[in-house]
């Protein structure tokens, strides 16, 4: 926990109320996501007990399982499931547009989608939830012994993109709804106690009359606010076993329709309270204007979700259970530069964010004394090259040494790199940078006004970088014999289907 984060959180108790750790908002929200709320059988890896789904916030659809422990009846729950998310996934294919990718003669027009899909779930725990139903869907028989509907395995592609999807930090397309909000307020509790949707939702929106304390203490009690799944409470679990018994022991339809009714009717107000929750939850992030890497962010998104539906269209298989050595090594690099990108993009979007690298010393906060703007150095060529002097005026240096490049979030397009840094006394100190780029080609400074650093003006200058560059990695067919050599191509086997929970 980073020092902002810890006096966040010690403002937060003496006030009573969550306070805001951003000035922006570092996701993406749709306009129509789709929420989702599962509760799984305890005791059990993947038994669906029920959900409410929707993107209607006052029209939710309660999916109820008769029983979870069969097997029939879990995947009938999954066609259900596939009638809400698929329609709801690919209707957003219809809409598409063109544009450029890549640069000089690699240059070529592309299609993607306008927008994407959205799920948001209440907690981590949702995300694990549909991670394994993915798992033990997508791999399921349409036709012969235990087939099932057509739309279940296609469920489970979806639901395994969704949740691989959701491991990069730079993605908006599955959302667990507490993450989302403890990354945007502080409270004056523990980490543990932020993922209970209702007390963090207490601290950061507590009733009139109330404080977060309060509104948490209240919300953590079941009788008030039920658990915001997948888990469900043990005093709730006793009114389940007497219900199923009352479905499993009914005469005749008739009787089993009416048990199922009354099931249906005791899970309601379990899930209604975070059904709400999650609105209230989604309108507070929505309140708070999107940072500017936000909108690219998506973008990568709509790339993403255009190619995994192309995938589907052309009859893409299932995901492998497993990774071959090359494809795992591509995805792991991926993952760090997203989680690069994200720590970059984050602090140049925000000044609270960039805040926390100036404490840890990777970024430097100071006022310009002095300059030369018109300053040139001879370049290679032996032509003159427009560079920039600029003296920044600091507390502390922090970790900056002579020769790093730094950039400032006011003028990313522009690379500084540090020539001298001298002590002043009295604690602050003079840093000269060379400014390179965002200047035009001329000898001479050229507008917009403030393409370079002006006296008296406030300057940040950081090390973190605004893009990676991708890990150069072998191709599958140059895979190395120490990491099983060139891997097969995948072909589905009936063993994928089999789960050691089941």
């Amino acid at each position: 926990m980073s020092t902002l984060r810890v006096l966040a959180t010690l403002e937060a108790t003496a006030t009573g109320r969550a306070v805001p750790v951003t000035t922006v908002r570092h996701t993406h929200i749709a306009d129509r996501p789709l929420v989702f709320i599962p509760l799984n059988l305890a005791g059990e890896a993947c038994a669906p007990l029920a959900a409410l789904v929707g993107t209607d916030r006052n029209a939710p659809e309660l999916l109820a399982v008769p029983q979870p422990k069969d097997r029939t009846e879990r995947f009938l729950f999954a066609a259900r499931l596939a009638g809400h998310l698929l329609p709801y996934a690919e209707g957003f294919t219809a809409a598409t547009e063109m544009y450029e990718s890549g640069r000089g003669a690699k240059k070529e027009q592309r299609e993607r989608c306008t927008d994407a899909p959205q799920l948001v779930v209440p907690n981590s725990a949702g995300v694990s939830f549909l991670r394994l139903l993915g798992r033990s869907t997508r791999f399921r028989r349409t036709e012969g012994p235990y087939a099932v509907d057509p739309s279940v395995p296609r469920l489970g592609q979806w639901l395994s993109w969704f949740t691989d999807q959701s491991e990069f930090p730079t993605s908006s397309l599955l959302l667990p709804l507490t993450q989302q909000l403890s990354a945007h307020w502080a409270t004056g509790q523990s980490p543990t106690e932020d993922a209970h949707l209702g007390a963090l939702m207490g601290w950061i929106d507590p009733p009139d009359g109330t404080d977060g304390p309060a509104a948490a203490r209240w919300a953590e009690d079941p009788a008030n606010s039920p658990p915001a799944g997948p888990a469900t409470d043990p005093q709730f679990d006793t009114i389940l076993s007497e219900l199923y018994t009352a479905i499993d022991q009914a005469q005749g339809e008739r009787h089993r329709a009416a048990a199922i009714r009354q099931l249906e009717t005791q899970l309601l107000p379990q899930l209604l309270p975070t059904w709400q929750l999650m609105w209230r939850g989604i309108d507070r992030l929505r309140d708070i204007p999107a940072g500017r890497s936000v909108a690219s962010r998506w973008q990568t998104d709509r790339d993403r979700f255009t190619a995994f539906s192309a995938y589907l269209a052309d009859g893409g298989l299932p995901q492998a259970r497993r990774e071959h050595a090359s494809g795992a090594a591509r995805r792991l690099a991926r993952l760090e530069d997203a989680a690069d990108r994200y720590r970059s993009e984050r602090a140049f979007d925000d000044p609270l964010v960039m805040a926390e690298y100036e404490l840890s010393g990777e970024a430097v906060v100071g006022t310009v004394t002095g300059g030369e703007p018109d300053r040139t150095v001879t370049g290679r060529s032996g032509r003159a090259l427009l560079r920039p002097l600029v003296t920044l005026t600091v507390q502390s240096p922090g970790r900056l040494k002579i020769s790093d490049k730094v950039r400032s979030p006011a003028r990313p397009g522009q690379t500084a790199e540090v020539l001298a840094i001298r002590g002043k006394g009295e604690g602050s100190y003079d840093i000269d940078f060379e400014l390179s780029g965002g200047m035009g080609r001329s000898q001479k400074p050229p507008p917009p006004e403030g393409s370079i650093p002006k006296l008296g003006e406030e300057v940040c200058y950081t090390t973190l970088p605004t893009f990676t560059l991708p890990a150069a990695l072998p191709e599958d067919e140059s895979t190395p014999w120490t990491h099983g050599g060139p891997p097969q191509a995948y072909e589905p086997t009936d063993d994928d289907a089999n789960e050691a929970w089941e």
